[in-house]
């Protein structure tokens, strides 16, 4: 729940880098919450999304700022968020760039998020 408080605290925070875990962990909460509000509106509302328009809404920017620096840490530019717009192919290639590891030491967008943890951490954490 930390790796999703953390998102939302940096909501508009475009600049940086996000660990694998951060940005993942934000996608569970995420899907968990809309997959709630979802069932709410369908059993309350008769299926009007005004609950998980809401939130959807509400965490618009933090998931395009967490995606921004997932991709920073993999030594992207946040533009490369745009090849989903490669038919069939394009969230494939978005979804594998999600899932590769960090880029060793600093980058343009800056140091390593594992960086400072012992070696027992980076296991741990993936």
């Amino acid at each position: 729940m930390n790796w999703y408080l953390k998102v939302l605290q940096q909501y508009v925070d475009f600049n940086g880098r996000a660990r694998r875990k951060e940005y993942w962990m934000f996608v569970l909460f995420n899907f968990i919450i809309a997959l709630v509000l979802t069932t709410i509106d369908m059993t309350l509302l008769d299926g009007t999304p005004v609950f998980y328009g809401i939130y959807g809404v509400a965490v618009f920017l933090p998931t395009l700022a967490v995606l921004i620096r997932r991709l920073h840490d993999t030594g992207r530019s946040g533009w490369w968020m745009f090849i989903t717009l490669i038919p069939l192919i394009g969230g494939f290639i978005l979804l594998y760039f999600m899932c590769v590891d960090s880029e060793a030491g600093s980058n343009q967008w800056g140091p390593n998020p594992k960086s400072g943890m012992s070696d027992k951490e980076k296991e741990a954490y993936g």
